[in-house]
């Protein structure tokens, strides 16, 4: 009888056509009498679906795309296999040893081991190399720097817009960009203990620079508090956009997605520092995860497997999303597509994590928020934070 695994994917074409080639691939490589039904959604709808609606306990869902951010909470809802018995009973054959320890550590807490690393990508500068070029700019290293290029590289009535922002409050980049800003200036977001720290005088500085730029109608593209991080990163493959920080999966879309205007002409570096700061990227990726009321448990195991050897790896690059072995990121045919690939292991040796807590999405949703009124207010920065900040106490 043939089994099929019910996957939710997070919506983003080279995930849905990277998994279904993956899958299609294991049904002919292991002959498994095995159908697939993935279905995609964006961030809130894929959150409720898995975690908020408990679809993985319930058995609607065998395997889920899960961001390492929203492992805490589905782990501590009882939600999700722990990955540990398949992994003596079926072993990955060079697990770990051909990851960065970066993806393979932040999802073994509680005793287990929650989820297989499928895409990754930490936050870097990406830039249209041409445009800086051509306007003798150089590649910002600050954010004041990362501001005035912006300006500079601004051409509205040309639909060429300096750089972007992704403010849709899914609890995603609006959280991860006031943390980053924090961090780049030497300040903490939360303190040793997982608190927030949301009233220092770093993120006051943090907060102040994203609200100016969100409201810079000379530098930035038009409707931020619409646009998700996968919607800038394809406002910038239009070749709507000269530079922004974002994440590096977009840089390489924008060099090999067929209907990209950019292919050659992109290139990435470490994102800006702060006043006494330094430049630090963010560690948060995609994991595959195996729902705890699964009836197909040792099918979704074995297909897990699959997506993480060699080929595979390279295969989800290939279509577009960021591979997550070290073989894909040396490989040369990989590095002649996206020239700067290599870099990944430089990213991960400079990035940061979040804290590990089951309330890092509503704490997300609070930030995002405060960045809502940010930007559509003129409620004081100080006020904004010390708001944000009682409500993440609350929920804490």
């Amino acid at each position: 009888m043939t089994q099929t695994l019910r996957v939710a994917v997070r919506k983003f074409g080279p995930f849905e056509t990277a998994i279904a080639k993956q899958f299609a691939n294991f049904v002919a490589t292991t002959g498994a009498d095995a159908a697939l039904e993935a279905v995609a959604m964006d961030l809130n709808p894929l959150h409720q679906a898995v975690i908020g609606d408990q679809g993985l306990a319930t058995g609607d869902w065998d395997i889920a795309f899960m961001a390492t951010d929203w492992l805490a909470e589905a782990q501590a809802g009882g939600l999700l296999e722990d990955l540990s018995p398949q992994m003596a009973r079926a072993p990955i054959a060079d697990f770990p040893a051909a990851w960065s320890p970066s993806l393979t550590t932040m999802q073994r807490f509680a005793g287990g081991f929650w989820g297989i690393p499928y895409h990754d990508g930490p936050e870097c500068l990406i830039y249209r190399r041409d445009l800086l070029e051509a306007a003798g700019i150089a590649v910002p290293t600050t954010w004041d720097e990362f501001h005035a290029a912006a300006r500079a590289l601004h051409r509205s009535e040309q639909q060429q817009y300096g750089t972007v922002l992704a403010l849709f409050p899914d609890g995603h980049n609006s959280f991860y960009d006031f943390c980053i800003h924090i961090w780049s200036r030497g300040g903490e977001p939360f303190d040793a203990a997982g608190r927030p720290a949301f009233t220092s005088p770093q993120a006051r500085a943090a907060l102040d620079f994203l609200r100016g730029l969100a409201a810079d109608t000379g530098a930035i593209a038009p409707g931020a508090r619409d646009l998700d991080s996968v919607q800038s990163g394809l406002l910038f493959a239009e070749g709507k956009v000269a530079l922004m920080a974002n994440w590096f999966g977009f840089a390489a879309y924008a060099d090999t997605a067929a209907e990209s205007r950019v292919k050659g002409l992109v290139d990435v570096a470490p994102l800006p520092a702060g006043p006494g700061g330094r430049s630090v990227s963010l560690n948060v990726f995609w994991v595959l995860t195996i729902g705890a009321g699964s009836r197909n448990k040792a099918l979704a195991w074995d297909f897990l497997r699959h997506c993480a050897t060699a080929p595979m790896d390279k295969l989800t690059t290939t279509e577009g999303a960021i591979g997550v072995r070290r073989s894909t990121w040396a490989d040369p045919e990989v590095n002649a597509l996206v020239p700067y690939y290599h870099r990944l292991d430089w990213l991960h040796e400079h990035a940061r994590e979040m804290p590990l807590t089951p309330k890092l999405a509503d704490i997300s949703h609070i930030v995002d928020a405060m960045l809502t009124a940010a930007v559509t207010t003129d409620i004081a920065t100080a006020d904004l934070l010390a708001a944000a900040q009682a409500r993440t106490e609350a929920v804490l």
